[in-house]
């Protein structure tokens, strides 16, 4: 004899360790499938005028919204890599020759600081100029190394990377090409309202994207600007510093300030005085007034979440996920005030966010062959 409540209790449980067990198998691929899924978010408007251009030929249009993607984002990409590694490398030689002014400023500071401060540097063994020279030239050495490697696709794990990156254009390809009809599936599977699913789905696009294309922005410009900055000064590898501070710009609110300031500390101990004050006042009003008008422009507005949340989630999702997390860190914190949004109540049927029209039609379609 059979009971109800037994057997669905043990296809529940069956159902959760499949669910596990397929994720598992899922997870030596994660970063490939969220970028997958992020850029099939960003580039399906993309994707829809090229096909209504070619007359209605989808899986055509996926292949050059791909195209297009390489050209926008990963062939310039790899182009910066490889001028870091060979900026890298500059410093690195250098500092090996012992052809800069660190040592004199190093000293100059090392006489002003308190004995404390000059007994904790000798305890990590940071007590003299060379040793940090060397310090230095070991991190850009390594630095170089890493950025080559990852630009010419050489050295150890490059098999793995371009797995993944096959993965992840595959996986673009018919996310693009099949992207609503998937989407159709997956929410169609949910036990829960048609408004809120169409919410928290609504919700993830508008997070994802806003989190995307918000921090690429952000970063692109306060890299150049960073990176002109430092030029005009005269200070080595612009561009590597510019990059340096794009990447530090997914950081909110502190970000590239972390390059800049030790910069300006560098101009003002060799007496490099105009420079100095350049420096200071070009990434406080300038840079600052950029970050403090575009981020929550093209960030804050779409999450709906303030500033000092947006920076403690990314900060956190950074720390846990790596450099997904300033993506998943923002997305987690927004689902998580929707979703007690519906649970409270404050949003319901009445007010919540719908996906498009014509994306649920067209999800309601079967892949095209």
């Amino acid at each position: 004899m059979r009971f109800n409540g037994l057997t669905k209790g043990f296809f529940i449980f069956i159902l959760a360790l499949v669910t596990w067990a397929f994720f598992d198998v899922l997870s030596p691929y994660f970063s490939a499938i969220l970028w997958a899924a992020i850029l099939t978010i960003i580039f399906n408007p993309v994707k829809n005028r090229l096909r209504t251009a070619l007359g209605d030929r989808n899986g055509l249009a996926s292949l050059l919204t791909i195209g297009i993607i390489c050209l926008i984002v990963f062939i310039p990409l790899t182009v910066i890599l490889s001028s870091l590694a060979i900026e890298l490398n500059v410093v690195y030689t250098k500092l090996q020759q012992n052809n800069t002014q660190f040592p004199e400023i190093i000293a100059g500071l090392f006489a002003r600081l308190p004995d404390w401060a000059n007994s904790f540097l000798a305890d990590h063994n940071l007590a003299n100029a060379a040793e940090i020279q060397k310090k230095l030239s070991d991190v850009a050495l390594k630095g170089g190394q890493y950025l080559a490697g990852s630009a010419f696709l050489i050295g150890k794990g490059t098999f793995g990377f371009a797995i993944s990156f096959g993965i992840m254009l595959y996986l673009l390809f018919f996310l693009l090409k099949d992207g609503p009809y998937l989407v159709n599936q997956i929410l169609a599977s949910l036990p829960l309202s048609d408004y809120m699913k169409q919410h928290l789905f609504a919700k993830f696009v508008a997070v994802s994207r806003a989190t995307v294309k918000g921090t690429a922005v952000v970063a692109v410009v306060q890299g150049l600007l960073g990176g002109l900055a430092f030029y005009i000064v005269g200070i080595d590898g612009s561009i590597l510093w510019g990059a340096l501070m794009a990447f530090l710009s997914l950081v909110p609110a502190v970000g590239s300030a972390i390059v800049w300031v030790p910069a300006a500390i560098y101009l003002f101990a060799t007496h490099q005085l105009w420079q100095g004050f350049f420096i200071v006042g070009f990434f406080v009003v300038v840079v600052g007034l950029v970050d403090n008008i575009l981020r929550p422009l093209l960030v804050g507005k779409d999450t709906k979440m303030p500033d000092y949340l947006v920076l403690v989630v990314t900060l956190g999702g950074m720390e846990i996920y790596g450099i997904n997390g300033f993506v998943i860190g923002p997305l987690i914190a927004a689902l998580f005030i929707a979703c007690w949004n519906l649970l409270s109540g404050r949003d319901h049927a009445g007010n919540v966010d719908e996906i498009d029209e014509a994306f649920i039609e067209e999800g309601k379609k079967p892949p095209q062959v």
